[in-house]
This record gives structure tokens, C-alpha cells and sequence, in this order.
């Protein structure tokens, strides 16, 4: 298949999957569905990045500038691949602006991680919980540096004296088991591969909203045996929700238990536990192993295309002394 056909095909995979991945991850248990989201952002993220790399090198490869540099041939490289100047350019620019994006984001996010580990050292108390005096109603996970520390998963638990009066002891419980699941598991890490994948690619913001909404979902369900009740959990994040004020959330790359579309989770966690299926894996797999395949080719294509340019270049480098010499034989003797 020709380059210009396979290095499209990551561009059209992400589409493909804004569009199906947010519905295939409802069909698969939390944990799954979340590790798919995020490893599905990244790839697509990738292929995205790699398809406008090739398009505008490959473009601003037939410059004749550019392929004196190169040494290799433009007109060769321009009559085997042609790719028209503006998709080059316009390829450019928009990998010039995912650039930028993710460079911002990476900031924004490394500022965020930064600001809440300093908030976990600087809580009082030991043990993972602290609990501040406040009438709000708060309670949230403080993620700290990756690892284990002192026995423990890194990060410390907040919750609010008003929140502790808000919950009954059942329904408290259930509180701190979710928010232990978002610690004991990283949480913040896939909220951060998510975010700077969407940043790359804003086609990708679909599959950054589900994941985030998957990883709440996630701690549920991980609270759901903890308490031994679903119906528990769903009541401990009804009552905190509607004891929040309407729009309040932690800042600082903090997670809280009321955060996502909490209706939802609260009919997910009314209905049976979900169960495990393959289908939705299988299938994602196969659509990333194509956008993988389909830009590896592209690769190879690419490479044998300016390889082709350059051998070009250096037989006509070669033959231009004879032609030369073949041209001075026959030119006239000047008068």
C-alpha cells in the first residue's frame, strides 16, 4: 500500500476511536476499561503525532533547499511520493501546535503533582488519613510520588470534620475505601497519560473524559466489597454530593469521591457488579495494532522513498562528469 494511503491511517484511527472507545469501555469492568482508554490515548496519540511528522518531512523533503541538505533528489522524491504543499505545511503546523499543547499541559500537570505532593507532606497527622477541622464538607485523595512509603501507597487521604458529620459510620467507610483504591492504584497517573494524550490530540478529549469517569468508577467498585454492600457506596456518594456546594471540587490534581457524573455512578453501582468480556479488548487491540502496522509500513515506505531519492542523487553525481565531457564534444568550437 502506498505511503500516502498507510500514513493516514492513524489520523483516521483516531477518529474511530473518539467516536466507539468511550462505548466500548461501558461494556467492560472499570479496571480494564480504564487501562484500555489510557493505552488506546497514548497509541492513538502517537500515530497522530507520527502520521503529521511523516506528511510534512516527506513534504519539506521535495524543497530542493532541503535535498541539497539531504542529499538526495527532489524531483525523484516529488514524481514517487508527491505530497502537495499545503497538506505538508498544513501537517506542520498542526504538529507545531501539538507540540506547544503538550508541552503546556506537561507543565500544568508537573506543577499540579508538584504542588500536591508538597500538600502531602505538609499535612498533620500520620497514617495515610488526616483529617482537618472544617465545617465544608471535603474529602479527597492527595496522590504523593510514585512508589510505596512506609508500607503504605504513597499520598495522603483529606477529609473535612464536615464531612465525617455528614456520613453515617457505613457510608464513611465506604468514603475512605474509595478514596484509598484512587492511592493503592495510581490513579492520577492515568488522568495524567489521558490528559496529555488529549493535548496532542483534541480528537482524543472524548476518550480523556471516559477515563477520567472510568477511574471514579474504578474506586467504586473497589469500595463495593471493601463495605460488603453496593448499595452502601452508592448512598455514601449520593449524601456527599448533595452536601457539596453545586460546581465545588479540589484543586491541585487532588481526587474526590464526587467527582464524574455521579447519577451514573450511582446507577452502576445499583445494578450488578459488571462482568468481564473479551469482545470490546479484542476488538480495541485489533484497531491499535492496525494504527501501530499501518504507521510502522508508512515508515518503511517513507525511508525507502528517500533512499531511492538519494541513490538518485548520487548516480546523477557520478554521471555528470561524463555528461559533461559528451555535452563539450558536441558544442560547437566558438569562431
Amino acid at each position: 500500500m502506498p505511503v500516502r494511503v498507510l500514513v493516514y491511517v492513524p489520523l483516521v484511527v483516531c477518529a474511530l476511536l473518539a467516536l466507539v472507545a468511550p462505548r466500548l469501555a461501558r461494556w467492560l469492568p472499570p479496571r480494564p476499561a480504564a487501562w484500555w482508554l489510557t493505552c488506546a490515548a497514548l497509541v492513538a496519540a502517537g500515530g497522530w503525532a507520527g502520521s503529521l511528522a511523516l506528511l510534512a518531512f516527506t513534504g519539506f523533503g521535495q524543497i530542493p533547499a532541503v535535498a541539497e541538505l539531504g542529499s538526495w533528489s527532489a524531483g525523484v522524491l516529488r514524481a514517487t511520493a508527491p505530497v502537495a504543499r499545503p497538506t505538508s505545511v498544513g501537517s506542520a503546523l498542526v504538529l507545531a501546535v501539538a507540540a506547544v499543547a503538550l508541552c503546556r499541559a506537561a507543565t500544568r500537570q508537573l506543577r499540579l503533582l508538584v504542588t500536591a505532593h508538597r500538600d502531602c507532606r505538609a499535612l498533620p497527622g500520620a497514617g495515610d488519613l488526616a483529617v482537618i477541622d472544617d465545617d465544608r464538607v471535603e474529602a479527597y485523595a492527595v496522590p504523593g510520588l510514585p512508589g510505596r512509603t512506609g508500607g503504605r501507597a504513597a499520598g495522603r487521604l483529606v477529609v473535612s470534620s464536615g464531612m465525617l458529620r455528614t456520613l453515617p459510620g457505613p457510608e464513611r467507610e465506604a468514603l475512605l475505601a474509595h478514596e484509598r483504591a484512587h492511592l493503592r492504584h495510581q490513579h492520577h497517573l492515568f488522568l495524567l497519560a489521558l490528559r496529555l494524550a488529549a493535548s496532542v490530540c483534541p480528537l482524543l478529549r472524548p476518550l480523556a473524559r471516559e477515563g477520567a469517569f472510568t477511574v471514579e468508577r474504578w474506586a467504586d467498585e473497589h469500595a463495593a466489597p471493601v463495605v460488603g454492600d453496593r448499595a452502601v457506596v452508592a448512598r455514601a456518594l449520593a449524601r456527599a454530593a448533595l452536601a457539596r456546594p453545586h460546581g465545588a471540587a479540589p484543586s491541585g490534581g487532588r481526587l474526590a469521591a464526587t467527582g464524574g457524573p455521579v447519577p451514573r455512578r450511582i446507577r452502576a453501582l445499583l445494578a450488578a457488579p459488571p462482568a468481564p468480556r473479551r469482545l470490546p479488548l479484542v476488538a480495541g487491540g485489533l484497531v491499535l495494532a492496525l494504527c501501530c502496522v499501518s504507521l510502522a509500513d508508512a515508515v518503511q515506505d517513507d525511508r525507502a522513498l528517500f533512499v531511492g531519492a538519494e541513490r538518485a542523487a548520487v548516480t546523477a553525481t557520478r554521471d555528470l562528469p561524463g555528461r559533461l565531457a559528451l555535452t563539450a564534444a558536441w558544442t560547437p568550437h566558438r569562431r
